[in-house]
């Protein structure tokens, strides 16, 4: 099976789908199922493809002022005062050697990240460099600093139009934890789309496959992230495509899963990666 999708699938929108799937039918590389999804603030279903529902967390924009008075709850409101209180600055940051630097410095912080081993430690600073530098143009990149060092920052990717602006990254520094980095992050997010006249701030999905217990899905949620569903559709290509489409066979086996049984697979995968990298950690330790 051969799929397609967007590049920026999430991020950038088809307003004349049907030219893509013509094109792509003629384009000489065999493709089976393309898939593309309607616009956040477009939740009817409008194209004649198959579809299913696919969902993301989205932040409705207006004013700073309403977004903290309004769509949040006091705990991330009295965390990002606590990250001001304890000493960290906000600010937008110029991609650069000092950034690259400073992303690369996080990333390799720590083997593991929520439970799971994280897919950037180990890179080099080239290819942090390489990696950080996509979609520039449509990029706005914000710092959570300790005096000049970084330690948590932002990417946003806005879609072609600039109303709306998705979180590609968000990360801090695990030693800087109890500084609330991340609500100072979040918050300064806001602030960006609401002065960039930014109406959807989005935080990939609300919820992945069968997990609903998430802790993620809950931070997202009282930072006033709501859970929206919109279409996303299925264009086969060949009759393999479609075949594949009526069987479910375009959705990872993880998905199809029970939820129970998810949360023990995760639990096992966290019970082994520390096994694995404690040593190593323990290692690193007595060679200092």
């Amino acid at each position: 099976m051969r799929f397609g999708r967007l590049e920026l699938d999430k991020y950038h929108y088809l307003d004349q789908p049907e030219t893509m799937v013509e094109e792509l039918k003629e384009c000489g590389t065999r493709i089976d199922l393309f898939t593309f999804l309607q616009r956040v603030d477009e939740t009817t279903p409008k194209y004649k493809y198959p579809m299913e529902w696919d969902n993301l967390a989205v932040l409705p924009v207006t004013t700073f002022e309403n977004w903290w008075t309004n769509q949040i709850s006091s705990l991330p409101r009295n965390r990002a005062r606590q990250a001001e209180k304890r000493g960290v600055t906000l600010r937008e940051a110029p991609f650069g050697d000092t950034l690259v630097r400073g992303i690369w410095e996080m990333y390799n912080e720590s083997p593991i990240r929520q439970g799971a081993a994280f897919k950037h430690y180990g890179k080099s600073l080239e290819e942090v460099r390489r990696m950080s530098a996509t979609y520039l143009e449509s990029s706005v990149f914000i710092g959570a600093y300790m005096g000049d060092k970084l330690i948590g920052f932002v990417k946003l990717v806005a879609d072609q139009t600039w109303s709306q602006a998705n979180l590609m990254h968000i990360l801090s520094m695990i030693q800087y934890k109890e500084k609330a980095p991340t609500n100072a992050l979040i918050a300064h997010s806001v602030k960006v789309c609401a002065e960039r006249g930014i109406r959807h701030l989005v935080y990939q999905n609300f919820q992945y496959g069968n997990k609903k217990n998430d802790g993620l899905s809950n931070f997202k949620e009282v930072n006033g992230f709501k859970r929206v569903d919109v279409p996303r559709y299925y264009a086969p290509l060949t009759l393999l495509g479609a075949a594949a489409f009526r069987m479910g066979l375009h959705h990872r086996l993880v998905d199809r899963l029970p939820e129970s049984v998810v949360n023990k697979l995760l639990k096992l995968r966290r019970d082994w990666i520390s096994r694995k990298v404690q040593p190593v950690q323990e290692a690193r330790q007595e060679t200092r």
